[in-house]
């Protein structure tokens, strides 16, 4: 697995021109709008896949 979730557009404009920021862990640069991000992974949720009565999946 690597070290960084790389994105593939920026959230704020849609551009695909981005760079990774060293200023902090998973820190990213938009050259087309000039904005900085970052990315976290908060977690896995708890209630997974479940079924429903008519035997299909739900998630």
């Amino acid at each position: 697995m690597s070290e960084r979730a790389a994105p593939f557009y920026c959230p704020y404009c849609g551009d695909e021109d981005l760079r990774p920021n060293e200023q902090s862990h998973g820190a990213w640069e938009c050259a087309a709008c000039n904005r900085a991000f970052q990315l976290k992974f908060l977690g896995l949720l708890a209630r997974g896949v479940q079924r429903t009565e008519t035997g299909g999946d739900r998630i």
